[in-house]
């Protein structure tokens, strides 16, 4: 994956694209956008395999980003390379095993000792994607009081202090999904990514990319699964004609590519602003618009799910042969209602975002 640029591509435009020899297709760095990262990501999910992407890069597309956009050169130059060459591996450990999606109110510990020189480190993150193997661990911690001012941004690297448990999950254990521990790990001042107190911002920011990045994966595994149906329809005969001829089939599978192509649109909408905003204007402007696409992309797949189980009838139960994709498919696309925030907390910051800005006297 590194070494023909896949995680280097996987992490959007950036001065990171010139720390690796080649990107996929031969496209040059300054060429690059967030349009071309998407075909990337599209075609790597075309593999069918959701837990398989996310073990691969999953936790590198989460967990370089915040490095690369807010740590210091010296940092950026020491650990990035690696990452990219595919050489090392990182994680984003934002989620611990008691706030879950109330990111500001989580618990893990960070000390600054007595001299300033470095962190200890202690408390749980779970369920973080690609963190088993980890050697960095992009972790939100608490440094002060109450609230999201109280929280930093650490990167926390590979030490006897910090060790990782794989947690079993539906889609399978190649995503390397972890339980972290930090016992007393000692982390450099320099290895702070941000102003201190500053992590919720900052984590908050990074969200953005990332659950653009889950909905183009997402959606293109509901394109799959509609490539798999038309397949399966258009060979299956019963009543005496193809199963694609079947007025009911056919009803099924144009509300699943109306649903689908909906999302692409939002998709296309959406990304287009990125490719023509900073970053501090998506921050600012593109986090409800995200948010929506996100939970469309999960009705969309919804949508999908049921039809294509109608479709295939037995064989959408089993895990080999004609209907495994399908089978997978049912255990792994409602991830992405829970997986980069709630599909329910998700709706809530969208409608909240469009307030920003609304007239306070605004009335009938």
């Amino acid at each position: 994956m590194g070494d023909f640029g896949y995680i280097a591509a996987s992490m959007g435009p950036g001065e990171h694209l010139k720390m690796v020899d080649k990107l996929p297709g031969g496209i040059k760095p300054e060429e690059f956008d967030h349009s071309v990262e998407r075909v990337v990501s599209e075609e790597l999910k075309r593999c069918g395999s959701t837990a398989l992407v996310d073990g691969l890069i999953g936790g590198c597309v989460i967990g370089l980003p915040p490095l690369l956009n807010f740590g210091s050169p010296e940092l950026v130059n020491r650990i990035a390379p690696s990452v990219l060459r595919g050489e090392k591996r990182i994680c984003l450990a934002i989620t611990d095993p008691y706030a879950g999606s109330d990111v500001a109110n989580s618990t893990a510990e960070a000390k600054l000792s007595a001299d300033g020189s470095h962190y200890v480190v202690n408390g749980l993150k779970k369920w973080i994607t690609g963190g088993y193997p980890a050697d960095y661990f992009t972790t939100l911690v608490r440094t002060g009081g109450k609230g999201h001012g109280g929280l930093s941004l650490l990167l926390v690297e590979r030490t006897d202090e910090v060790t990782t448990k794989r947690i079993k999950t539906s889609y399978s254990s190649v995503a390397n999904t972890a339980l972290v521990t930090y016992e007393n790990a000692k982390v450099p001042v320099s290895n702070r990514l941000g102003k201190e107190g500053g992590g919720f911002l900052l984590a908050m920011a990074n969200f953005n990319h990332e659950r653009w990045a889950m909905a183009v994966g997402n959606n293109r595994q509901s394109r799959l699964i509609i490539e798999e149906c038309y397949k399966w329809a258009y060979n299956r005969k019963v009543f005496g004609k193809r199963l694609i001829h079947q007025p009911q089939i056919q009803e099924r599978l144009a509300t699943m590519c109306a649903y689908v192509d909906s999302v692409s649109a939002l998709m296309d909408n959406v990304t287009y602003k990125m490719d023509n905003m900073s970053y501090e204007e998506q921050t600012k402007k593109l986090s409800g618009a995200i948010s929506l696409l996100k939970n469309q992309q999960v009705e969309a797949a919804r949508v999908v799910n049921d039809g294509a189980i109608q479709i295939f009838g037995g064989r959408a139960l089993t895990q080999t042969g004609l209907g495994s994709k399908l089978e997978n498919f049912q255990r792994t696309y409602q991830y992405g209602a829970v997986l980069g925030g709630a599909s329910s907390v998700l709706a809530t910051q969208a409608v909240r975002a469009s307030l920003k800005g609304f007239p306070e006297d605004s009335r009938l």
